[in-house]
């Protein structure tokens, strides 16, 4: 049962990271791609620890967010 809820879990994240690379690879670069993967996972990721693995909310998820708030403006700033 842990498997089929982990791999439904990689199967959500990775229909949403293919279509984006494979659209997104003629209108962004290498680097645009990369910090688009890291936020989608960090999305699935933070609310999947929180409700499903009952960890606590921790000021630790609020700062990577923001952390990545600034990576996504440092890496799309000069298209």
């Amino acid at each position: 049962m842990a498997a089929l809820a982990s791999w439904g879990i990689a199967l959500f994240e990775y229909l949403l990271q293919v279509p984006a690379n494979r659209i997104g690879f003629t209108r962004f670069d290498v680097g645009q791609l990369k910090i688009i993967q890291e936020v989608i996972t960090l999305s699935v990721f933070v609310p999947f620890a929180v409700f499903y693995l009952g960890q606590p909310l921790k000021w630790d998820y609020l700062w990577a967010g923001l952390c990545m708030v600034g990576a996504v403006y440092f890496i799309f700033r000069s298209a």
